[in-house]
């Protein structure tokens, strides 16, 4: 039937505040997070790439390229990445897609190697979930037929966790601790173990 269409979605909507402000504004070798994480999706594969924005959306749009990408805003960035989750499917709704893979901005460890692998089995009806230490994390690949579903449920801070476990015998786990960093950038700490900088102006406040 062809070459099956993966799109990628980068969600960079939180506002950091652990670390001092939103992590998609954090460098990695002077290049703006967000704009690492839509590289790792691109060279996946993956296309068309959607970016979610929410926190400083102005100010992460003049400072990083988001090259190749829509960009989206979730106004209610604040209730969590469910919010952030359903605006960038909706987005995806007139996108000729089999699937989306699912990267958050605050996994700087993901690689693209772990994107390809969990990308696999592009169709409308999978569900896949990358492993880190036998626990489920991104990215993740959602098949066309549960954007609905996982739009409906998608709340809070727990994105399509609701879903996964309603469709648990659907699930493919696919195990990336060899090929990948599953770290969440959760504090100070987890920051300087990437050997991520601060913007100068966010270092001030």
């Amino acid at each position: 039937m062809g070459v099956k269409c993966i799109a990628g979605m980068v969600i960079a909507a939180g506002g950091g505040r652990r670390i001092g402000g939103p992590e998609a504004l954090l460098r990695t070798g002077g290049t703006p997070l967000v704009d690492r994480a839509v590289d790792t999706v691109r060279a996946a594969g993956c296309a068309p790439i959607v970016v979610v924005l929410g926190a400083a959306a102005d100010e992460v749009r003049a400072a990083a390229e988001l090259a190749d990408a829509s960009v989206v805003v979730d106004k209610a960035w604040g209730t969590g990445i469910g919010s952030s989750l359903r605006v960038g499917l909706n987005a995806l709704t007139d996108v000729e897609a089999d699937a989306v893979v699912v990267v958050p901005v605050d996994m700087p460890g993901v690689t693209t190697h772990a994107v390809r692998r969990v990308a696999a089995l592009p169709y409308p009806d999978v569900l896949v979930c990358a492993t880190y230490d036998g626990r489920r994390s991104y990215p993740m690949l959602f098949g066309r037929r549960h954007w609905s579903g996982i739009s409906t449920v998608a709340h809070a801070d727990v994105g399509a966790r609701p879903y996964l476990l309603a469709h648990k015998h659907e699930v493919l786990d696919v195990a990336c601790d060899r090929i990948a960093d599953g770290a969440r950038l959760d504090g100070p700490e987890a920051v300087a173990a990437f050997k991520l900088t601060i913007p100068a102006q966010r270092s001030r406040a």
